[in-house]
């Protein structure tokens, strides 16, 4: 299993719009990150310049597309909360979802039978 790079939450919200519509040029995705983030055009020009040399996108003649896909991004999210919040502890991570969330009957179920795979 390959090291996932990080992305943090502002780098996310881009990956976001590029998921959705990639590939895509450049300057297009410019143009969403204005209408959507509210970025000038040189932020998202740095912030694509950043994440290529992470690994996670390619730039290349004026399209920008994803090499680490939305579910990897937010595996790796997961398992460093996992690891750092909850110091691996399956129990407490699995309690302090349910006491904040109002599962339904049927939710219960399902979560049980994953669990028993």
């Amino acid at each position: 299993m390959k090291d996932t790079p990080k992305v943090f939450e502002s780098e996310y919200r881009m990956c976001l719009l590029l998921w959705e519509h990639e590939p895509i040029k450049s300057a297009d995705l410019a143009r969403l990150c204005k209408e959507h983030l509210d970025w000038e055009r040189t932020t998202t020009y740095t912030v694509i310049k950043r994440l290529a040399e992470r690994g996670v996108l390619v730039n290349e003649k004026s399209y920008v597309r994803s090499i680490v896909s939305k579910d990897e991004i937010q595996l790796a999210e997961l398992d460093e909360m996992f690891e750092k919040r909850f110091e691996s502890n399956l129990p407490a991570f699995i309690a302090a979802f349910a006491k904040h969330q109002n599962l339904t009957d049927s939710e219960v179920e399902e979560i049980k039978k994953i669990i028993e795979r």
